[in-house]
């Protein structure tokens, strides 16, 4: 791939989008070359070791090749190889390089706005920057697809390329919370209910019996699986079953009551209820035809 970036001029059309793309590139760096190039990159975005910079929107950042020094304010100085992502957070003073021996390759997006800010200040945190993420196919395809799609500029892409980024967040996101029960075995066993309670959208499950296989208390599970989801357990699966009934209701094949049955209530007058509550309007709306 040759090199490429680009930063994209916001109108106000993007920032009623409340997600908006500041910038994406890919840039392969060869050993014994100065880093950065004052020429790549526009004054607000230029920086020299000597004086780092800070910004005021998110970025990330993925090396793919070679290896490199990274340092921010929140951690100071890491060595960062191939297969490493870092994040950048608005506010806060950080530089980085790569290692004159080696070069390196990098991918890179920035952006703003009120959802990504609500998103990455709930699930990163500007202490841990540094994601170990390996070679991964899918960050690299799918900042391959964000740089076409940003190259190709056809009509409606700046829309197109927030769903792109979006993705980036998700498979990062995935490999920190894996990143964080890899060790914790209570996190392990939290995330095999999950996957239960994933695949078994058809009853009402009795949840602290499934907790109970494992040795841990269930209030000890509940906190841990509240820490990690943000609902408890029963909520967690009570909304997978209305998001089910929402899904067939829309392809219209079946009556209410037989979708209520299928999805594990055995009223439904109660699947009508809470179905209202939680999407603001009652089952009937959301059926086709």
């Amino acid at each position: 791939m040759e090199n490429y970036h680009k930063y994209l001029n916001i109108s106000e059309l993007e920032k009623k989008w409340n997600f908006y793309i500041t910038t994406v590139g890919y840039s392969k760096t060869e050993k014994n070359i100065d880093y950065p190039n004052p020429k790549d990159h526009p004054l607000d975005h230029g920086f020299s070791w000597n004086k780092g910079r800070i910004l005021d929107g998110f970025y990330v950042v993925f090396i793919t090749s070679g290896r490199g020094i990274f340092e921010c304010e929140s951690i100071g100085e890491c060595a960062i190889h191939a297969g490493t992502c870092f994040v950048l957070f608005p506010g806060v003073w950080h530089r980085y390089k790569p290692d004159l021996t080696t070069g390196w390759e990098e991918y890179w997006v920035g952006f703003k706005g009120s959802y990504p800010q609500q998103l990455m200040e709930s699930f990163f945190d500007q202490k841990v920057p540094i994601i170990k993420t390996g070679i991964s196919n899918k960050l690299i395809a799918a900042f391959t697809d964000l740089l076409s799609t940003v190259h190709q500029a056809e009509i409606g892409y700046p829309q197109m390329i927030t769903g792109q980024t979006l993705q980036i967040i998700a498979v990062l996101n995935r490999v920190k919370l894996m990143e964080e029960i890899k060790d914790d075995p209570e996190s392990l066993w939290v995330s095999k209910v999950i996957f239960l309670l994933q695949h078994q959208l058809d009853r009402n499950l009795n949840i602290e019996e499934l907790a109970a296989e494992f040795p841990i208390s269930y209030s000890k599970f509940r906190k841990v699986f509240k820490s990690l989801i943000g609902v408890a357990p029963n909520q967690y699966h009570l909304e997978l079953r209305l998001h089910k009934s929402k899904e067939l209701l829309e392809e219209g094949n079946m009556s209410t009551k037989e979708i209520a049955y299928r999805t594990g209530f055995t009223s439904p007058h109660y699947f009508s209820r809470l179905y209202k509550k939680k999407f603001g309007f009652p089952p009937k709306v959301s059926r086709r035809g």
